[in-house]
């Protein structure tokens, strides 16, 4: 992922669900990739390359005391794809506070948002009623 922006980088990793449970183990303690590798049904070879993808987009760094390497959460690139994602989320709520107001109408309206709900008694246009003569 050569010249790939940090920002797509943290996505591509977070795009795995197996690089997402390790985040989530990494959060509650550091980890070897022995004790990463237990509850997943993968070979440590498999979870060491998820661990590269993770390093790559520096969610985790890794620590050497020994003959152990531990792994460990480094959240500050997640702020930054929350901050991306906060920007879509005001959208929305801008979208639904409109669907809202929008609703609020058509209630103050009698509620008549389908055709077939309308008042039998109200004259409806037919399309009878376009025709030039």
């Amino acid at each position: 992922m050569a010249g790939t922006d940090q920002l797509s980088a943290v996505f591509f990793a977070l795009a795995d669900p197996t690089r997402r449970a390790i985040l989530a183990d990494l959060a509650e303690r550091d980890a070897t990739v022995t004790e990463l590798t237990a509850p997943h049904p993968i070979s440590m070879p498999a979870v060491s390359r998820h661990l590269k993808v993770l390093e790559r987009a520096t969610l985790i760094s890794r620590t050497r005391s020994g003959k152990w390497r531990a792994s460990h959460l480094e959240a500050a690139p997640l702020r930054e794809a929350a901050d991306w994602i906060e920007r879509y989320r005001k959208f929305w709520d801008s979208s639904l506070t409109r669907l809202d107001a929008h609703l609020a109408a058509v209630q103050a309206d009698g509620g008549a948002t389908n055709p077939t709900d309308r008042n039998p008694e109200t004259p409806t246009e037919t399309t009878s009623d376009h025709k030039e003569s």
